[in-house]
């Protein structure tokens, strides 16, 4: 066999055989792979469905954490247990705490703009005890669900618990007042001396002149209040002195110690809803409350050199015994003419009170002021109560007042003035009292004296004429006396119809009786035949 020279010299690699690619072999799983996997899937669902299941998560704004605990403290929604305090810490501005909660799913739509949170304690207040449970439980966060449709997850929580939860039929009513009383949130509203709703809020005005309260009345008996209704205190014992004698009204002993409101609605024949901007005024009591509103004030001023002791900020001004106004400021000023004093006395009239009770209140509005001191109208201090010392301010017509007008001063128009009632009597007393000074009681003394020395005199001598007049005068006397007894039962004798003096005078005064008879006749018979005495009587024809 021949071999090839060139093929002989071709290089040694040339001579070595390709590679060949061997094909890749094909994976086949193992079935060991196979549980690690389905356990990974498992831990995956359960992570997720971990993930999904888990609640929102909530932060909640406290003043402090008292009775807060890290995976103790529950959060509750009608004593139903809906989540748990999972974090606490302090807030960066350090004035106030911060606890985040882990609510359940379920609870996710119950965190809306107008939820409320709060820690339920032992609480003493408004005359009731809440929270006694948590003593042994501990304390817990309740919560109040809102109406928003808003979702919110940042909230700060409530120092006291709501008077009133959002799910309570009724309605919330704001009032007015002057100032709070010795109400409080929670103070029972009365309609009839039923206890109906309570307050369930107050705020102070930024002007500073009132004081805002929002009442809520439970239903049905919020349909009770109209644009009609009135509002007062019904707090304490109301107790007024007046001519119709003492009258006492009083609420419920918790109003006394407590104080309430209560409310009522004149000729409710059928109530009508108030509007939802109502406001009502939160009078002071019953009888201020119904009374007419007055809505013309006029403001005057009056000027007294008298003492105002007795005189009170809200006392009457009385015209012939219709109220027409009160007193709205009492004052000092310096009257350099005089060298004095001069007591002001600010008075709020309202004339429609007046001209409400006239049947011609068209001439009666009319009539100025000027045109009414004119005519005499005059301001006085009287007193209202013996007892009390109490007074009040009295508007009447003197006629025999001296002429004054009606004087503007810094704005306000000042009413002249009378001296009053107390002020009078006391110069009448100081008239008498100077009078019995000029009395000379001296001089009258020293006759006195002198009388009653002539009187002591008098006596005596009489004294002594009685005493002779019993040793000496009375044995006769007594012995005239019998005598004269004596004659008047003999006369007594002689004059009674039966005594013989008697018999004989009738027997007498008959045959005196029958002589005056018998001479009677003759003289007929002489006057008709005066020949008789010499011829005798001859018969008549």
């Amino acid at each position: 066999m021949n071999q090839d020279p060139g093929e002989s010299e071709a290089p040694l690699e040339d001579s070595l055989p390709l590679a060949v690619e061997a094909p890749t072999r094909r994976w086949s799983p193992s079935l060991i792979w196979l549980l690690p996997i389905l356990a990974a899937v498992v831990g995956l669902g359960l992570a997720a469905q971990a993930i999904l299941s888990r609640g929102p998560e909530v932060t909640i704004a406290f003043r402090n954490a008292e009775g807060l605990e890290v995976g103790k403290t529950r959060i509750k929604f009608k004593d139903v247990e809906i989540g748990e305090v999972t974090a606490l810490r302090v807030s960066e501005d350090r004035q106030s705490v911060l606890a985040t909660a882990r609510l359940r799913k379920s609870a996710e739509s119950y965190l809306v703009d107008d939820s409320r949170f709060w820690v339920v304690r032992p609480r003493i207040a408004g005359g009731s005890v809440s929270g006694l449970g948590t003593l042994l439980s501990g304390a817990y966060i309740a919560l109040d669900v809102g109406t928003s449709g808003k979702v919110r997850k940042t909230f700060t929580g409530l120092e006291t618990p709501p008077a009133i939860e959002t799910d309570v039929p009724g309605r919330s009513f704001h009032l007015m007042a002057d100032n709070l009383g010795s109400l409080s949130v929670g103070s029972p509203v009365y309609f009839r001396r039923v206890p109906v709703g309570q307050l369930a809020s107050y705020t102070l005005e930024k002007s500073g002149r009132f004081v805002r309260l929002d009442v809520f009345i439970a239903a049905p008996y919020d349909r009770f209040v109209s644009d009609d209704s009135r509002f007062w205190h019904a707090s304490g014992v109301d107790v007024s002195l007046n001519a119709e004698g003492l009258n006492v009204n009083t609420q419920s002993l918790a109003a006394i110690a407590l104080g309430g409101i209560a409310f009522e609605t004149p000729a409710a024949d059928a109530y009508a809803p108030p509007r939802k901007d109502a406001v009502f005024l939160l009078n002071e009591n019953r009888t201020k409350a119904l009374q007419a509103p007055d809505l013309e004030v006029k403001l005057f001023r009056l000027r007294f050199t008298q003492s105002v002791r007795g005189l009170t900020v809200g006392a009457p001004v009385d015209f012939r015994g219709i109220v027409i106004g009160e007193v709205a400021a009492i004052g000092v000023d310096y009257a350099p003419a005089r060298q004095d004093f001069d007591m002001t006395v600010d008075v709020r009239l309202y004339p429609r009170r007046l001209l409400s009770l006239s049947g011609r209140s068209g001439r009666l509005q009319r009539m100025s002021a000027e045109s009414l001191v004119r005519n005499g109208l005059r301001a006085q201090l009287r007193s209202g109560s013996l007892i009390t010392g109490q007074l009040y301010v009295a508007l009447d017509f003197f006629k025999e007042a001296p002429p004054a007008q009606l004087v503007q001063r810094d704005g306000v128009p000042e009413l002249p003035t009378m001296p009053g009632d107390l002020e009078e009597l006391q110069r009448v007393l100081q008239r008498v009292a100077r009078r019995l000074d000029k009395v000379p009681f001296d001089t009258i003394a020293g006759h006195l004296d002198q009388s009653l020395l002539a009187t002591r005199q008098t006596l005596d001598s009489v004294r002594q004429l009685s005493g002779k007049l019993d040793r000496e005068g009375m044995p006769a006397l007594l012995k005239t006396l019998e005598a004269l007894q004596r004659t008047l039962e003999q006369t007594q004798q002689i004059l009674s119809p039966d005594a013989p003096a008697q018999q004989d005078v009738r027997a007498a005064a008959q045959e005196i009786t029958e002589a005056a008879r018998s001479f009677r006749a003759l003289t007929e018979t002489l006057e008709r035949q005066p020949q008789a005495l010499i011829r005798g009587k001859r018969e008549e024809k």
